[in-house]
């Protein structure tokens, strides 16, 4: 199985959640494979069952599974690099502090891990305080940059930017792309992001030459109803994309 996720031009790979098997194989499909499909640890009482499930969702869908914590949950942490260890699915969400773990816990380089940093309302700064422990002390704020070193020497491939709201933070969100870009890192906005505003934000993304970009749209394209993801809603999110990297 690939182990690392197919991004639409070499750029942009979606990310949305997946609430059954028939559900993840639909959105697969509609984002023509440039997806990967979150399964939330939190979802699941034991390890075991985890990895029963999601086992089966990589089966179906060639391997892009997205281990998810399921809110940003920093108490998730140790739960995912177990089931990272396990699974080697092409994505794993962490916080900040779980990043190198899940690396090591791999043995490899191919999965992407992404580490969850969080604005702080200061342009340039991001907090770096995301895990279990350190999610209830002090926020501890440095600047972009040195996170993303940071990352690096712990073998992440991301920033999850989260809760970014929408585009509340934009302003941080537009340095900390230009910086992601400049330290040849990838990005991941994540957090109130809708087929209104999806555009703009990987636009941002984009124009500053992000390398590799995988946006999270959760709860705004899911069925109420059904809590499935809108098949439909995808294939939008994808002729977006297409019409970004066109640009």
């Amino acid at each position: 199985m690939n182990k690392k996720p197919q991004f639409y031009q070499g750029r942009i790979c979606l990310n949305v959640l997946a609430n059954s098997l028939e559900n993840a194989k639909e959105c697969y499909e509609a984002a023509e494979g440039n997806v990967v499909l979150g399964v939330l640890s939190k979802n699941y009482a034991t390890d075991a069952a985890a990895l029963k499930d999601m086992a089966m969702y990589q089966k179906e869908v060639n391997n892009a599974l997205s281990i998810g914590l399921g809110a940003g949950d920093p108490n998730q942490s140790g739960m995912v690099t177990r089931l990272a260890k396990e699974l080697h699915p092409q994505h794993v969400n962490q916080v900040f502090t779980g990043a190198g773990t899940t690396r090591c816990a791999l043995g490899q380089n191919e999965t992407f891990v992404n580490a969850l940093v969080s604005p702080t309302g200061k342009v340039g700064y991001v907090n770096i305080a995301t895990g279990p422990l350190s999610s209830l002390s002090e926020p501890t704020e440095i600047p972009v940059a040195t996170a993303i070193a940071l990352l690096k020497d712990m073998g992440a491939s991301s920033i999850k930017y989260f809760p970014m709201k929408g585009i509340k933070h934009i302003d941080e969100f537009k340095f900390i792309a230009q910086a992601c870009a400049e330290n040849d890192f990838a990005l991941e906005p994540t957090g109130g992001i809708d087929l209104d505003n999806f555009e703009e934000i990987i636009q941002i993304a984009y124009d500053a030459g992000v390398k590799e970009i995988i946006p999270h749209v959760y709860s705004s394209i899911i069925n109420p109803e059904t809590k499935n993801t809108n098949p439909e809603d995808v294939k939008t999110l994808m002729e977006i994309v297409k019409k970004v990297v066109k640009k």
